[in-house]
């Protein structure tokens, strides 16, 4: 989930159109758990080919990233590695939301309460080794790149983004400002009309860019004090002060400079800070990583998702159509001296 800095920073509207010839380091997991969230049958079940195996990962990968080459972006998914040890908390406490929301989800269920029900289920995704392999082998044979990191996927997106590698990060959490990415865009995988839950209201969900430069001098702040801000929120890898949101931990950090007089003055301390610090000013990262956009295999495509998981054979044809002009187009840019 990442820390929440909604309350404080202002992201600039953007279209798909925006990241025409730009390559984007996307965050796998942050956009297949997307995936496997949102992409569900009223009642919540994840779609499932006929032997009862979970599809919607590969259903969102297929559909969204069609949409995505077609307007021009170049898409680049960077899978985790080992998380730090700090982050074994988090991963335990996120188990525990699972499996209570499945509870709840069946309860919702048995009373016929399709809405509440479909809610909870979205709480339930589970990324398994399987479906990571899975996702790797379809991005193989769409022909895009994707790129395995030594310990979170985020960090590796955003230092791929600071060389110039990449155009962005690509992740619904704020942490790649942390990890000090130049930009960041959220919603490129859920971009489109969704339902308010528990609410008849529809809204239209558009990509969305921050700048690291223009975030930090709105704030006023340098990228440590941002990250020192978010340890005292709460991150994945520690427990923030209770009572302290966004907003006040701003004003702190404004008024006293940094996080250790800021806990001298609230006489309170934050376990392992300054390994905290680490994570997002020192990550673990691969700095050569390298990247390369093929000829989508189509017959391999349609082997793995028609014949092996039950896709529709016309959409996905339909998909591969948007596939085969954008490379196209790529390569007719390349020759009249396009790069990306």
């Amino acid at each position: 989930m990442g820390v929440d800095l909604s309350d404080i920073v202002t992201p600039q509207p953007r279209t798909l159109e925006d990241f025409r010839g730009k390559v984007l380091a996307v965050d796998a997991f942050n956009t297949l758990y997307q995936f496997l969230a949102i992409i569900r049958q009223p009642d919540g079940t994840p779609l499932m080919d006929r032997q009862g195996r979970v599809t919607s990962h590969l259903s969102g990968l297929i559909y969204r990233l069609s949409n995505f080459v077609a307007a021009g972006i170049r898409p680049v998914f960077v899978f985790d590695g080992q998380p730090p040890r700090l982050k074994a908390r988090t991963i335990e406490a996120r188990g525990e939301v699972k499996v209570r929301a499945e509870r709840e989800w069946k309860q919702a269920l048995e009373i016929g309460d399709l809405e509440t029900a479909r809610t909870k289920a979205m709480q339930t995704s589970r990324l398994t080794g399987e479906m990571v392999a899975q996702s790797k082998r379809l991005l193989d044979l769409l022909g895009l790149a994707w790129v395995q990191a030594p310990g979170e996927g985020e960090a590796q997106a955003s230092a791929m983004a600071r060389a110039g590698t990449a155009f962005a990060a690509a992740s619904q959490d704020y942490d790649a400002l942390l990890f000090g990415s130049p930009r960041l865009v959220k919603n490129l995988a859920i971009s489109g009309r969704r339902k308010l839950p528990r609410k008849n209201v529809f809204v239209d969900v558009t990509p969305e860019e921050l700048s690291l430069e223009g975030t930090l001098g709105a704030l006023g702040l340098t990228r440590e004090q941002l990250v020192d801000l978010a340890i005292l929120v709460g991150t994945d890898f520690n427990d923030g002060v209770r009572g302290i949101g966004p907003k006040k931990a701003l004003a702190a950090i404004r008024k006293h400079g940094s996080l250790g007089p800021v806990l001298q003055t609230l006489g309170v301390e934050i376990e392992s800070k300054e390994e905290v610090r680490r994570i997002f000013l020192e990550p673990s990262v691969d700095p050569d990583v390298g990247m390369e956009f093929r000829d989508p295999d189509a017959e391999g495509v349609r082997t793995m998702l028609c014949d092996e998981h039950d896709f529709a054979r016309d959409r996905i044809d339909a998909a591969l159509a948007k596939f085969a002009e954008a490379r196209a187009g790529q390569k007719q840019r390349s020759l009249d001296g396009w790069t990306s």
